[in-house]
C-alpha cells in the first residue's frame, strides 16, 4: 500500500510500537491520526510529527465507535490496529472486569473500528487494514489464557476478512510478533522472564510493521523463526504439547 498521502489511524500510538509506527508513517508522508490513552504523550507526538491526536480508552464501552466517528472526519485510508493490553496470572484469580477490558480493547475494538471504516474504503476501492496480533494467539501461553484468546480471535478475524475482501482493493495484513521491549510487561503485572524468544527493540519491530503495510503482505512473523513452533503445533501436536508444557510460559 502507498503510504505517502494516505490518512492512517494508528491505535495505541502514545507509546511503544504504536508510537514508533506513527512516527515512521508520518516520515513517509502519511497524515497520521494518533490514538492513545495518554493525552500528554499524544500531544508530544503531534508536535514532532504533525499527527492528529485522539484520546480514547478502548476498554470502555462505546469508545471504538467514538474514535471511529472522530477519525472518519479525515477519510481514513489505513487502519493500524495496534492498541491492546495484557494480563499475566492464573485465570482462576483473574478479576471479571479485567477479562472484559482485555476482550474489549484487544478484540472488540479492532472489529468495531474495522466495521466503521471499511464501507468508505470499499466505496473508494482502496484501503488497508493491518492488525498487530501475537505469537501467543497462535500457540497459547500458560498464565495468559484470556490475552492469548483475544489475539487468536483477532488473528482469525483478519484471516477471514482478507478472504472476504479479495479483489476489492482493500488489503489486510497481520503482524505476529514475539516479545517487544515496551511497557507492555510492566502493565500486565509480570516482567518477561524467558530466554527465548528474546525481547525485540521497538524500532526494528516498527520497521517490520511498516514494511508489511507497504508490501501488502498477508502476514509477517517477528522474528521469522516464530513460524516454526506454529508449524510444529499443527503438524506434530503431541510434540508441541510436550514442548509447551516445558517452555510455554512467559
Amino acid at each position: 500500500m502507498e503510504t505517502r498521502g494516505a490518512v492512517a489511524l494508528v491505535t495505541g500510538a502514545s507509546s511503544g510500537l504504536g508510537r514508533a509506527t506513527a512516527e515512521r508513517l508520518a516520515a513517509r508522508g502519511a497524515t497520521v491520526i494518533a490514538h492513545g490513552r495518554d493525552e500528554a504523550a499524544l500531544e508530544s507526538l503531534a508536535k514532532r510529527t504533525g499527527a492528529i491526536p485522539l484520546v480514547e480508552d478502548l476498554a470502555e464501552p462505546g469508545a471504538a465507535w467514538r474514535l471511529a466517528e472522530r477519525a472518519r472526519m479525515y477519510r481514513v485510508d489505513l487502519l493500524v490496529a495496534n492498541a491492546g493490553s495484557g494480563y499475566a496470572g492464573d485465570l482462576s484469580t483473574m478479576d471479571g472486569t479485567k477479562i472484559a477490558g482485555l476482550i474489549a480493547a484487544n478484540l472488540t475494538a479492532p472489529i468495531e473500528l474495522t466495521r466503521a471504516l471499511l464501507p468508505a474504503m470499499l466505496e473508494r476501492g482502496r484501503g488497508g487494514l493491518f492488525y498487530v496480533a501475537s505469537i501467543a494467539g497462535r500457540t497459547g501461553v500458560a498464565g495468559e489464557a484470556v490475552y492469548a484468546a483475544t489475539k487468536a480471535g483477532l488473528d482469525t478475524f483478519a484471516t477471514s476478512l482478507r478472504q472476504e475482501l479479495t479483489g476489492k482493493g482493500v488489503e489486510v495484513g497481520v503482524l505476529v510478533p514475539g516479545v517487544i521491549a515496551t511497557a507492555f510487561f510492566e502493565r500486565r503485572g509480570r516482567p518477561y522472564g524467558r530466554m527465548r524468544p528474546r525481547l525485540l527493540p521497538v524500532e526494528p519491530a516498527a520497521d517490520a510493521l511498516v514494511r508489511l503495510i507497504e508490501t501488502g503482505a498477508a502476514e509477517r512473523y517477528l522474528p521469522r523463526w516464530l513460524g516454526l513452533p506454529v508449524a510444529i503445533r499443527f503438524t506434530a501436536p503431541a510434540l508441541y504439547r510436550g514442548l509447551a508444557g516445558r517452555y510455554g510460559q512467559s
